[in-house]
């Protein structure tokens, strides 16, 4: 009788790792390709209009990018809270609090108008930051689950923000459970006239290759990574692990609160119920397809971006729900995390 087992791997080829995103992606592909046969529809034709129409014409590629900015920024966020074995599940959570303090500096009348962009971005970053900060806490002083304290979290900030938004903070002039709009001056600058290419966007693509540095070129990264590969050969080694978890958990939050500056000054100019799209929770595929690289964050945030932006236009063509994008991310995290067991363990048949 043949048989089936797992023997670990010494080494992981290099080539290895690089083709894991492409063969999750191939996979989901093939996934998601028997949903849409299952819906009528061409198979073909539909991943035509899924993946070329975002890109087929200035506006649909400036959306496209736009989309990826938040995604990016949170896949960042939670790369980097990862890498220490900081499992911050709750990017979502520090996202819709770094987009609060930004539309709350932004709406202040008595700052001068210069000042407004700066402090949105100081302000978002330190209240995702502080969001963050909670359940490192609990986890470094009381050993509780980083897991189940972050992903609560975001219900707690999604709930908060909402009694502030149909309360307090509704704005007078709409009705609407929305907060007032930010002042003109607070709006971040449109890079490309008649799009809505907005700082935010450069701001996400600039930060990748600063994290990609910090972790591979710093000693605070160093201590980051060794953290995550064994806390108790880091303890050892003198890296005092508290505090690493904590920063580590620090900037994640700042990242992921930077994902909400940019939705409040460049799209929203408000805090309202549909701010986020689970902009945070996409982060943590974005960050497994990249495995954990700032740098690969990048084009996944990208192709995700692609994803979401051409799933209106692949249902308008062939009539597949436009839910398929969502499907898509779920499969796409499941085939990666099975590709990763290859880096750890190859199959051999044995009689």
């Amino acid at each position: 009788m043949i048989q089936l087992r797992l023997e670990t791997r010494q080494h992981t080829p290099a080539w290895l790792r690089l083709a894991l995103p492409l063969f999750a992606i191939l996979a989901t592909l093939v996934v998601c390709g028997g949903l849409v046969t299952l819906a009528g529809a061409s198979v073909l034709e539909a991943y035509s209009k899924l993946l070329l129409s975002a890109v087929s014409s200035k506006f649909n590629f400036v959306e496209t990018l736009v989309k990826a900015a938040p995604i990016a920024f949170t896949g960042l966020a939670v790369a980097v809270a990862f890498r220490a074995k900081f499992w911050n599940i709750g990017a979502e959570g520090q996202l819709l609090a770094g987009a609060m303090a930004a539309a709350f500096i932004g709406g202040r009348g008595a700052l001068p108008g210069w000042s407004l962009v700066p402090l949105m971005l100081f302000s978002g970053m330190a209240a995702g930051a502080a969001w963050a900060l909670i359940p490192a806490w609990l986890k470094t002083r009381y050993k509780v689950d980083d897991v189940v304290t972050t992903l609560l979290l975001n219900f707690i900030m999604f709930y908060l923000m909402m009694a502030l938004v149909d309360g307090p903070w509704k704005d007078p002039l709409s009705g609407y459970p929305d907060s007032p709009d930010i002042r003109m001056d607070a709006e971040f600058p449109i890079l490309l006239g008649g799009t809505r290419l907005h700082l935010g966007v450069v701001l996400a693509f600039v930060a990748a290759p600063l994290i990609w540095f910090l972790m591979r070129r710093t000693t605070a990264g160093f201590n980051i990574r060794a953290v995550g590969e064994s806390a108790t050969a880091a303890r050892y080694a003198g890296i005092n692990i508290p505090v690493v978890i904590v920063g580590t958990a620090a900037l994640s939050g700042a990242l992921a609160g930077l994902a909400g500056v940019g939705e409040v000054g460049g799209i929203h100019f408000q805090v309202m119920a549909g701010l986020s799209p689970g902009y945070g929770y996409t982060g943590i595929v974005i960050a497994t397809l990249a495995l954990l690289n700032p740098l690969g964050v990048l084009p996944a945030a990208f192709f995700f971006a692609v994803i979401i932006t051409g799933a209106e236009a692949m249902s308008r063509a062939t009539g597949v729900p436009v839910f398929l994008a969502d499907v898509f991310q779920g499969v796409a995290l499941i085939s990666m995390l099975i590709a990763i067991l290859f880096t750890q363990y190859r199959v051999r048949l044995r009689r």
